[in-house]
């Protein structure tokens, strides 16, 4: 891959103050794109300005919120006068058994894994398809990326994440629907689907935080009995990194998967099970 095979793009990344987020941010940054990062809070983002190698221009906002996509797309727009990359990553964890689930807790996580995603898109679409019809016109072949980040539960489930599992499976479907819309285009619309990675949301020490969306607070973190499972039933033995999921998330916004489109790429160490099609 050139090193700056991205130069002159930009891109939006969103849930990009920490983990996988930020990483994919950084990554995209350091293949020369510039870089619109947003999240809910970007305090932590601050402490990690040193790794970005371009221009970065963050916006703080609630995603959940129904004039969002909106907002992130106009600043990006002002600040950069295009937008050819969009990665949805932002998200939470709202766990419990479907008998105890309150409609607010279902229905959280599809305002943030979901819903949001297509507010951005629907953002979007203006802007990256008029260039693209510009550049069809003017007889050129450049593409435009859509990266959204799923989850495997979205492909097998997951016990005790109905809610989250239903809301990835969404975001899949949508993928694999505005691939056909966009295709035409040259907009390339696909999903990296991690598997158990080392972020706060799977921690399981007492520091991983909290999260406050929407007025309810969420602690972080697993059980240490869970994440031991995940690590003996994983062909690889271990638990991801987030720098691997990026290098996934930055090969589909990249020219090297130009004729990818509507796929759902795993990053899982080969961890896939339950019914999956």
């Amino acid at each position: 891959m050139s090193e700056k095979c991205l130069e002159g793009q930009v891109a939006i990344v969103t849930g990009a103050a920490r983990g996988i987020g930020r990483a994919i941010a950084v990554r995209l940054s350091a293949w020369g794109a510039s870089v619109v990062p947003v999240d809910l809070d970007l305090a932590p983002l601050a402490e990690g300005d040193g790794h970005f190698q371009g221009p970065v221009n963050p916006v703080e906002v609630d995603l959940t919120q129904p004039d969002s996509g909106d907002e992130v797309v106009r600043i990006a727009l002002e600040a950069y006068g295009r937008l050819d990359i969009v990665v949805n990553n932002a998200g939470y964890t709202w766990d419990g058994p479907l008998h105890k689930m309150s409609d607010r807790q279902f229905q959280a996580m599809l305002d943030i894994h979901t819903i949001a995603p297509f507010r951005i898109l629907r953002a979007a679409a203006g802007p990256m398809r008029a260039a693209a019809k510009q550049d069809s016109r003017s007889g050129s072949a450049s593409h435009r990326k859509v990266v959204n980040v799923v989850s495997l539960s979205g492909l097998m489930g997951q016990s005790g994440q109905a809610n989250y599992s239903a809301a990835k499976g969404a975001t899949i479907a949508l993928t694999k629907a505005l691939a056909k819309e966009w295709g035409p285009l040259r907009i390339n619309v696909n999903a990296v689907a991690p598997g158990f990675i080392d972020t706060r949301l799977t921690s399981t020490s007492d520091d991983a935080g909290e999260i406050s969306v929407a007025g309810d607070t969420h602690v972080l973190g697993i059980r240490p009995e869970v994440r031991d499972l995940a690590v003996a039933t994983n062909p690889m033995g271990r638990v991801g990194t987030v720098d691997e999921v990026a290098s996934a998330a930055a090969w589909l916004a990249s020219p090297a998967s130009d004729y990818v489109n509507g796929h759902v790429l795993t990053v899982s160490g080969g961890q896939i099970g339950g019914m999956t099609a």
